[in-house]
């Protein structure tokens, strides 16, 4: 039985491989946060968040495949939650109980196995009921195939023959064993076999002819003979009880694919909730193909920062379609970091399959996102500022790829604006002709003048809403780059005469 609950096609591997500088990513965009929030102190649903979230996805089917499937997980979360319970209550009991199925011993093994599928029939029962009476609220391609795989291997058929099954194997009547003598009267090819047919009449039972038999009692006292026959017993069973531990964890492994594969979606409920009692608009993103060069928006906020404060934070709207370059500028403390932190968290869940912070939200998917932040000081004093910057950006440019975003924030500010503006103009001519899709926040005028002056039809320029009386709105609204970045604003705020 398999859940493909995040693919069509295969397993969600929670061992994957995380991006190369998923450190850098996580510290940037404050991922935690949005963890955190998916799994409410859950280790476990904070470890799948991460993994979906950073992993990712380039592919438009698997997107909008699980797209769909969390559609339907909104609109039946109680049901959703109550089939990852199930999960959950194996996993409980497994805490709480001792399985030999790993003993070296067949008898042990066996009598684990029927232990365990005891718990699995009550568990699987327990699915198969919440699919006769829920699937038909549900309409993804995900949990259609779900529910009609249970549907199909969990009949009541299946039932009845398991618990057969079970009651045989726990030999109540004995263990009937046949074997063959070798060389030295040694024994070999230990074979279980059925027990006599109970349902003949006790009259055709005593009266019937019975091939002759020899028997043999040990005594209680014998501890060598009671052993001797325990390793017979173990030999006949040997074959059944390996057989029945396959089975057990055949089983063991679909309710723990189930519950890793269900967790990034009790992980995306959790934080719709959050979003929800604030009053914060979600919508599922279109995604197009790599080919495209799109990324418009309506209303998109930073989640993080809205989690952080716990209430409603003002979204922004831009077309930036067919643009490869967004240069932000403009006055301090107006938003655009925060502005592209919202690009970088609303990419990251559109590649996972998620809904986006914003009102409505399109973008093309990229190969792969980068970051490259301004960072403190080195405490260490093994480099300048600017050599920590140029060797970062050293190891972004050797595992980019074409069809990637990089969103760079106030980099290449460590020296003279002449010359980081310099540094920054020939690395983004560099990137743009490697069709690699930049945002740039900064405070170097002659950088972004200096682009904005090529009229280039690929860039768009950004800058944060300043009010006449220095007010911030953090609204992100497109304009020419100004040479201030109204630093006395600030100044004025902090050592105005108000405060003297």
């Amino acid at each position: 039985m398999k859940t493909f609950l995040m693919y069509k096609d295969r397993d969600f591997d929670l061992q994957c491989k995380l991006p190369v500088n998923e450190q850098s990513l996580t510290q940037d965009l404050e991922l935690n946060t949005l963890f955190d929030a998916m799994a409410l102190g859950d280790k476990f649903l904070f470890e799948v968040a991460k993994k979906a979230v950073l992993a990712g996805l380039n592919d438009l089917n698997t997107i909008l495949y699980r797209q769909n499937i969390l559609k339907d997980c909104l609109k039946n979360p109680s049901i959703v939650r109550d089939i990852y319970g199930i999960a959950v209550e194996l996993i409980e009991y497994k805490k709480k109980h001792y399985f030999g199925i790993f003993s070296r011993y067949p008898g042990s093994v066996l009598y684990s196995s029927i232990e365990m599928m005891q718990v699995f029939v009550g568990l699987l029962a327990k699915l198969k009921n919440i699919t006769d009476e829920h699937a038909d609220k549900f309409e993804s391609e995900g949990f259609t195939a779900f529910f009609a795989m249970i549907r199909k291997e969990l009949d009541d058929e299946y039932f009845a023959v398991i618990q057969n099954h079970l009651r045989e194997l726990k030999f109540r009547d004995g263990v009937l064993i046949s074997a063959e003598l070798r060389k030295g009267n040694e024994g070999d090819n230990y074979i279980l076999r059925k027990p006599q047919d109970k349902k003949q009449s006790w009259i055709k039972r005593i009266f019937d002819k019975k091939p002759p038999v020899y028997s043999f009692y040990i005594s209680n006292r014998d501890e060598y003979g009671a052993r001797a026959l325990s390793e017979l017993r173990d030999r006949g069973i040997n074959l059944v009880a390996n057989a029945l531990a396959q089975s057990a964890d055949h089983i063991n492994s679909f309710f723990n694919m189930l519950r890793t594969e269900l967790a990034f979606y009790i992980g995306c409920l959790n934080l719709y909730e959050q979003l929800a009692q604030m009053g914060e608009p979600i919508s599922f993103p279109l995604p197009v193909a790599f080919g495209e060069r799109r990324h418009s928006f309506k209303g998109l906020y930073d989640v993080c920062l809205t989690l952080t404060m716990k209430q409603k934070i003002v979204g922004n709207s831009v077309n930036a379609d067919n643009k490869d370059l967004v240069i932000i500028t403009g006055a301090n403390q107006g938003g655009k970091s925060t502005f592209l932190r919202s690009i970088g968290l609303s990419q990251l869940m559109m590649q996972c399959g998620m809904f986006v912070p914003a009102e409505s939200f399109c973008s093309n998917v990229c190969d792969g996102l980068f970051t490259h932040y301004k960072r403190e000081e080195d405490i260490t004093m093994k480099s300048g500022k600017l050599d920590e910057e140029l060797s970062r950006m050293s190891d972004i440019v050797n595992n980019i790829t074409p069809n990637s975003m990089v969103l760079f924030n106030e980099s290449f500010a460590a020296t003279n604006e002449k010359e980081g503006s310099e540094i920054a103009r020939q690395i983004i001519c560099a990137l743009l002709e490697k069709r690699i899709k930049v945002f740039y926040v900064t405070h170097l005028y002659k950088f972004a003048h200096d682009f904005y002056n090529k009229k280039m039809e690929s860039a768009v320029f950004l800058r944060a809403e300043r009010k006449t009386d220095g007010g911030r709105t953090f609204r992100i609204i497109e304009g020419e780059p100004l040479q201030t970045s109204y630093g006395e604003d600030l100044y004025n705020r902090i050592f105005g005469t108000d405060n003297a």
